[in-house]
C-alpha cells in the first residue's frame, strides 16, 4: 500500500530498464480487460474470415481441362510431357457462355393448380417490357462479333428456353414475339420448387421436407445442364435465355458463385427481372446483374 497525494492507493511496481513504474490496481485491472477484449475481437475477426473465405473450385463445373486428360506419370518423359500439354490444350474452351435468367411475370396467386396460375394483366405487361428489353440485348450480343482462327467474324449463339409451368410458358411466348427469329425450347428442369433448406429459414413457406430432396435435386440438374464452360469445339461466344422461376434464379446465383446456396432466400428478384451470369473459358463466374429490372416504372415492380 503506496500513499499519493495524501490518500491509500492499492497497485503494483514494476521495474523496466531500471526505472520503477508504480500502476494502481484500476490502471492494472483496464490494461488486463484491453488485452483481453483485443485477444478476442482478434479471434473473432479471424473466425469471420475462415468460416467467409471459402476456396475457389477451379473444377466446379468438372470441365478444369486438366481434369479431362490422362494424368501424367511422376517420372514422365519429356515426350510425355509434352504430349500432356498438347491434349490439355485441346480441352480449353474458347468461348463464353453467357447465362440470361428471366422471371415469369406475375400471375394468379388465387390458383388452385399450375394451370390457373396464369398472368395477370400487368404480369403480360412486365413479360412484353422485358421482351423489349432482351430484344436490345439480343442486338447487342449479336454485334459483339469476334474472329474465329482463320479470321472470320462469328455471331453468337443465342437459344430461347422456357419453364413448363404456365406462368413462365406465357411469359417466354411473349418475349418470344419479341426476338422472332429465336426457337423457343421447353424444359422441365427450370420449373419453380424448393432447392434447398433456407438458411436463415421463414415461418411463411415451408415445404415438406421430401420436396426439398426431389425438387432440389431436379434444379440442381438443371443448373448443371446450363451453368458451366463452353465444350472445347465450341468457337463461338453463346447466349441462353432461360425464361424461369425466382427460387430457381436465386438457387443458381448462389451455386454459380460457389456461395453457400442455403443463403439463396436471401435475396429476392422483381416479376420479370433479369439475372445475367457469364462463364468465360477460364471458369471464373461473373455476375453481372441480379434481378434488374430498370426497364420497368415502379408502378410495373412486383415481386408475386
Amino acid at each position: 500500500m503506496l500513499k499519493l497525494f495524501g490518500s491509500a492507493v492499492a497497485g503494483t511496481l514494476t521495474v523496466a530498464g531500471g526505472a520503477t513504474t508504480f500502476y494502481p490496481d484500476s490502471v492494472m485491472h483496464l490494461k488486463k480487460r484491453f488485452l483481453v477484449e483485443a485477444r478476442e475481437a482478434s479471434s473473432s475477426v479471424n473466425d469471420v474470415n475462415m468460416s467467409h473465405g471459402t476456396k475457389w473450385n477451379y473444377n466446379w463445373d468438372m470441365r478444369e481441362p486438366s481434369s479431362l486428360v490422362k494424368p501424367l506419370k511422376q517420372n514422365a518423359t519429356p515426350e510425355e510431357i509434352e504430349e500432356y500439354k498438347q491434349a490439355k490444350d485441346k480441352m480449353k474452351p474458347k468461348a463464353t457462355r453467357i447465362i440470361v435468367m428471366v422471371r415469369h411475370g406475375q400471375y394468379n396467386l388465387q390458383g388452385r393448380d399450375d394451370s390457373q396460375r396464369y398472368l395477370t394483366e400487368l404480369g403480360r405487361k412486365q413479360a412484353a417490357s422485358t421482351g423489349q428489353r432482351l430484344g436490345l440485348l439480343y442486338d447487342h450480343y449479336l454485334n459483339k462479333k469476334k474472329e474465329d482462327e482463320n479470321g472470320n467474324k462469328q455471331k453468337p449463339r443465342v437459344r430461347l428456353v422456357k419453364s413448363t409451368m404456365t406462368r413462365a410458358t406465357e411469359t417466354g411466348d411473349i418475349i418470344h414475339q419479341h426476338l422472332p427469329d429465336l426457337d423457343i425450347q421447353p424444359c422441365d428442369l427450370i420449373r419453380e420448387g424448393a432447392p434447398c433448406k433456407p438458411d436463415p429459414h421463414t415461418v411463411h413457406w415451408v415445404p415438406d421436407p421430401w420436396d426439398f430432396f426431389q425438387e432440389g435435386a431436379r434444379i440442381e440438374a438443371g443448373f448443371r445442364k446450363y451453368f458451366h464452360r463452353a465444350d472445347p469445339t465450341q468457337t463461338e461466344d453463346s447466349v441462353d435465355i432461360l425464361v424461369c422461376h425466382g427460387n430457381v434464379i436465386r438457387y443458381c446465383v448462389c451455386r454459380a458463385l460457389q456461395i453457400d446456396p442455403a443463403a439463396w432466400l436471401r435475396m429476392s428478384v422483381h416479376n420479370g427481372s433479369i439475372t445475367v451470369v457469364a462463364v468465360p473459358p477460364s471458369g471464373r463466374v461473373k455476375v453481372t446483374q441480379v434481378g434488374e429490372a430498370g426497364h420497368f416504372s415502379p408502378d410495373m415492380l412486383t415481386f408475386n
